[in-house]
């Protein structure tokens, strides 16, 4: 796992694939598993992949409002602060104010969800100022850019940047943004270190592309996938 010397952010999920007050989507950043969601007044939240009573999934558990509930004692969790704030079994009890869920800060930028987890990843979310992200990351993707799909690569990170420099993509100021062209097709790669020896790359290009350029960016990137795993 990398040690972190500075706060960091990665583009963990298509903000479109969270529904407010619906769904948990399974996450990774950095070897670090977690749970995403969005509130039922649309608020994005990353959390720490376990509850914090008896450690269960949250993404095995249900969104209720604004609450996150586990699956096992359904134990509510307040979006954004992580604080528990019911336990069924005894309603009548006031929730302890020691329990509460480990939260990251979460914004979406350029059709994104973007997680921020600080060095060390410490007990309280690094709350960034003002829009709560760096600037860059408004402009990872060009305005009018359509999603075209999440390559999985079974290799460091680290090597699937390398290989998107010595095809002459360029890196951009925002953390982990590529651009160029793939097989003469434009693209970014936003590329997420998702864990030790997996990489996730979220591929975006023009929304004018026909489908033989489609399917050339698509073969061009199961390329790049298979010529990274093999080196490694």
């Amino acid at each position: 796992m990398n040690t972190q010397t500075a706060s960091t952010w990665h583009p963990v999920a298509r903000a479109a694939d969270l529904r407010p007050g619906a769904n948990i989507v399974a996450g990774f950043a950095e070897g670090r598993e977690l749970a995403l969601w969005r509130a039922a007044d649309g608020t994005p939240q990353a959390w720490d992949n376990r509850c914090p009573h008896r450690s269960v999934r949250f993404t095995l558990g249900r969104v209720a409002g604004n609450q996150l509930a586990c699956a096992y004692h359904g134990w509510e969790y307040e979006a954004g602060s992580g604080q528990c704030t019911r336990i069924p079994a005894h309603p009548a009890m006031p929730a302890p104010r020691n329990v509460c869920a480990k939260t990251f800060a979460a914004v979406e930028a350029a059709g994104m969800l973007w997680v921020q987890l600080p060095p060390d990843v410490p007990d309280e979310p690094d709350v960034p100022d003002g829009l709560g992200t760096p600037a860059e990351l408004a402009d990872a993707v060009p305005a009018g850019w359509h999603f075209c799909r999440t390559l999985t690569v079974r290799a460091p990170a680290g090597e699937v940047r390398e290989a998107l420099a010595h095809r002459g993509l360029a890196a951009h100021a925002a953390p982990g943004a590529w651009r160029g062209r793939l097989d003469g097709v434009d693209i970014v790669a936003l590329v997420l270190d998702a864990q030790p020896r997996l990489a996730f790359v979220h591929l975006w290009t023009q929304a004018a592309l026909n489908s033989a350029a489609m399917q050339t960016l698509h073969a061009a990137a199961r390329r790049l996938r298979g010529e990274v795993e093999t080196q490694h």
